[in-house]
C-alpha cells in the first residue's frame, strides 16, 4: 500500500483549474480578506483620529529604504515567473538561477526590514508599537507582511534545494508546485505595493 498523498495535476472538466490551483487561490482569498481587513482598520482609525494627531509616514518612516525593498520585490516577482517559464522550458539550470534569485531577493528584503526595525527601536525616544497608534498598526501590517516574506522564502529555498529532486521523477508536478508558491510569492508583492503607500507616502 502507497503511503504517498494522492496527487494530480490533471485538469479538472467542472472547474477548469487543477487541484492546486484550486487550494491556492481559495488559500490566497484568505489572505486578501485577512490584509483587507488591516488596511480597513487602517482607514477607519486614521479617519476617526483627531485632527492634527496623525503623523505622516515620511516623517517617521524611512521612505527610501522602503523604495529600495518596493524594487527590491517586484524584481523577485519577475525572476519567479523567470524561474517557472524556465521549468516549462524544461531548462532546470536556469530555474535553479532563477529560483536562487528569487530567495536572495527575499533575503535581501528582509535585512532591509531589519535595518527599519533596528532605527525604530535604537531611537532615543524609542519607536515602539506602544508609541502611538500609527506605528502600533505599522508594526502589525509590516510585520505580518515579513512573517509571509519569510515563509514564501522557505518553501522557495526547499523547491530550489532538495524539492528539485521531484524534477527528475515527474517534472509536470515539480512545475505545478512552482507555480502554487509563485502566486503565493506574487501576493506577498502585491501586498506590498499597497502597504508602500498608504504607510509611508500618504
Amino acid at each position: 500500500m502507497s503511503s504517498e498523498i494522492p496527487y494530480t495535476v490533471d485538469v479538472r472538466p467542472d472547474t477548469g483549474l487543477n487541484n492546486v490551483k484550486i487550494g491556492i487561490w481559495l488559500f490566497l482569498a484568505s489572505e486578501v480578506m485577512l490584509f483587507g481587513s488591516f488596511f480597513a482598520s487602517y482607514i477607519l482609525l486614521r479617519v476617526g483620529a483627531a485632527p492634527g494627531t496623525w503623523p505622516e509616514g515620511a516623517s517617521i518612516l524611512n521612505v527610501p529604504l522602503a523604495f529600495v525593498n518596493t524594487v527590491v520585490l517586484i524584481t523577485s516577482s519577475v525572476t519567479m515567473v523567470m524561474a517557472w517559464a524556465s521549468l516549462k522550458r524544461k531548462d532546470l539550470g536556469k530555474y535553479k538561477l532563477y529560483m536562487g534569485l528569487t530567495i536572495l531577493c527575499g533575503v535581501i528584503f528582509m535585512v532591509i526590514k531589519a535595518v527599519e526595525y533596528n532605527s525604530k527601536f535604537a531611537h532615543d525616544p524609542p519607536l515602539l508599537p506602544s508609541s502611538s497608534t500609527f506605528l502600533a498598526i505599522y508594526f502589525t501590517m509590516t510585520g505580518l507582511h515579513a512573517l509571509h516574506v519569510v515563509g514564501g522564502s522557505v518553501v522557495n529555498a526547499y523547491l530550489w534545494g532538495p524539492g528539485a529532486k521531484l524534477w527528475k521523477t515527474d517534472p509536470e508536478m515539480f512545475t505545478n508546485r512552482v507555480e502554487a508558491a509563485g502566486l503565493f510569492w506574487h501576493l506577498v508583492d502585491l501586498i506590498w505595493i499597497f502597504l508602500f503607500p498608504v504607510l509611508y507616502l500618504l
